[in-house]
């Protein structure tokens, strides 16, 4: 009898949840790809003040609501230096921006609630998307980034195993050392940039408007996607500035502990919300 590790167990799971969610969505009648326009830098500041604006509204509710993510992730780190994988602790801590977008769906449906007019907007207001009619949608969705963060993490680790591993480092100080002051480190280094690049690239150019989308309209999940990429194409330069701009944000909310992610995790997610209504033409 074969016992599969953690890894397998949930690959399955995603696999199984994937193909429920799939037959589900089959059945959506075709939906056009939503209209998109063109925007400027000017945009992405009026997004990002907005989403401080949201932010400063509903101050303790956002942070109560968003706090788990920075807990998420000192979990992950005590993992890492309990259990030897101190290499994938960057991994996981920079894959957190693959599945950003589905961490931050409660902070849209606040950013668009307020929006819409509503008198009072608190963090169980976030709660609706789960009887949102899109929902299955965003959790296909979410399933894939899920996929494309698991795929991540496996490349990390086999850069590792190809330049410092395959051996677990004997120690923190050994392997910041390794690291820094050897080739290989600097191969790691340079290949782990690189491919992680490329990979937040493509989640970018599949996401930049996605959940927004779906969390607004009923249009499924390759529409979504669609409306996505064609904004994307459309503003390449703009684009690229707000991929740096959460690139960098989540780099300074590691800091200290991770605990800067409750702040910056609800900004730019009100701030993407944001985005979307000025990037995807109305209805």
């Amino acid at each position: 009898m074969h016992i599969r590790n953690p890894v397998e167990w949930g690959v399955d799971q995603v696999r199984s949840a994937g193909e429920v969610l799939g037959r589900t969505a089959a059945h959506r009648p075709a939906t056009l790809v939503p209209e998109v326009r063109r925007i400027t830098l000017a945009d992405l500041r009026r997004a990002l003040a907005r989403g401080v604006d949201d932010f400063a509204a509903f101050r303790s509710d956002v942070v109560f609501l968003v706090f788990v993510y920075p807990l998420a992730g000192l979990v992950l780190a005590r993992l890492m230096f309990g259990y030897g994988l101190l290499p994938l602790l960057f991994p996981l801590a920079s894959g957190f921006a693959l599945i950003g977008p589905i961490a931050a769906v409660g902070l849209y449906e606040m950013s668009r609630r307020r929006e819409a007019g509503a008198a009072e907007v608190g963090w169980a207001d976030a709660l609706a998307v789960f009887r949102s009619p899109a929902f299955g949608s965003i959790v296909l969705f979410g399933l894939l980034l899920l996929a494309i963060f698991l795929v991540w993490i496996g490349v990390a680790s086999a850069i590792y195993d190809l330049t410092l591993g395959p051996q677990p480092p004997v120690s923190a100080e050994a392997f910041l050392r390794d690291v820094f002051t050897t080739e290989p480190g600097w191969t790691m280094v340079s290949l782990g940039i690189g491919i992680g690049f490329l990979f937040a690239a493509g989640v970018l150019a599949i996401s930049a408007v996605s959940v927004p989308l779906l969390l607004d309209r009923d249009v499924g999940v390759l529409a979504a996607i669609g409306a996505s990429l064609r904004a994307v194409l459309a503003n390449p330069g703009p684009m690229a500035a707000w991929g740096l701009i959460v690139a960098a944000g989540l780099v300074l909310g590691t800091l200290p502990a991770f605990l800067g992610l409750v702040f910056v995790m609800p900004v730019l997610g009100h701030a993407t919300w944001h985005l979307y209504r000025r990037v995807v033409v109305s209805e």
